[in-house]
């Protein structure tokens, strides 16, 4: 199965949390709310040092994607 890179989720237990799932790797849930990320992947030191310089651009990215999103339902 083909997944976009990334996927909207909200539950009805956070009413104010609005989930982007990044389903690449590194694969995360980032709730907009708080912009709280959870990763899904395990990391070592080597992978963590690369991720902290990749982390601000993929939150931007997931912003970015909610942002294209909420606009097609305004339309």
């Amino acid at each position: 199965m083909n997944l976009p890179k990334f996927i909207l989720g909200d539950n009805t237990d956070l009413p104010n949390a609005i989930f982007v799932i990044h389903t690449d790797f590194p694969r995360f849930i980032i709730n907009l709310e708080n912009d709280e990320v959870e990763w899904l992947e395990d990391f070592d030191q080597h992978d963590e040092k690369e991720l902290l310089n990749e982390t601000e651009a993929l939150i931007e990215e997931a912003s970015q994607f909610y942002d294209r999103e909420v606009s097609r339902y305004d339309n």
